[in-house]
């Protein structure tokens, strides 16, 4: 029985994988408000009911969609979501995630970016979602360079939180850029320049003798 258990809990792992794989792909070639439950399920080979039964709502299939996201970014780059990474480590990290996203998942990107758009309104459905993930992203960012400045990595007394609004700022604004324009701009490119100047400004004075 307990084989006959894991087999199905791993159809329903593997059918919900699929109904979040059609729901980016729906999501980011028509539009949240453009897309349907149908059409996710229709794309996914399942029923509506079936779909429903797994997120509840269209609303609660866009969280899972986000969700992975950003657990997909977690899992490709081997860090957990509490792990404290050197300043080197984060820029490696957000570079890899640039070259990442220009080479597979535009498509998500754009869709993160469109939903971001969305909600802009505090009364908006994913408002709040978004609003907490850009301060968990924040804080993390803003430890990051506090954590630099205790190791000598960077100069001290550096003001980590609007370092930290700085990266997140940069973050957003150069994938809208790349996607805007992708003939133009280099995404990855764009993070190497962003990123060795931000290294540069950080760098601690040498000690005079």
């Amino acid at each position: 029985m307990a084989g006959v258990k894991g087999q199905v809990q791993k159809r329903g792992v593997e059918r919900r994988r699929a109904m979040v794989d059609a729901a980016i792909e729906l999501f980011a070639r028509q539009g949240v408000r453009g897309t349907g439950v149908a059409a996710v399920a229709a794309q996914a080979g399942v029923t509506p009911s079936a779909l429903i039964h797994h997120f509840g709502s269209k609303d609660g299939l866009v969280r899972a969609v986000l969700q992975e996201a950003d657990r997909r970014a977690l899992e490709r780059l081997s860090i957990t979501a509490d792990a404290e990474p050197t300043l080197r480590q984060a820029i490696d990290w957000f570079v890899r995630d640039a070259e990442h996203t220009a080479a597979t998942e535009r498509a998500l990107a754009a869709l993160h970016t469109a939903l971001t758009a969305e909600n802009l309104d505090p009364g908006s459905p994913l408002h709040t979602w978004f609003r907490d993930r850009g301060r968990a992203l924040r804080s993390r960012l803003a430890s990051l360079f506090t954590r630099a400045a205790a190791d000598g990595t960077a100069y001290p007394g550096i003001d980590a939180e609007a370092l930290a609004a700085e990266v997140a700022a940069f973050l957003e604004g150069a994938h809208l850029l790349w996607l805007l324009d992708p003939e133009r701009i280099d995404l990855v490119a764009l993070h190497r320049g962003y990123f060795d100047g931000l290294t540069a400004r950080l760098r601690p004075a040498p000690e005079i003798t």
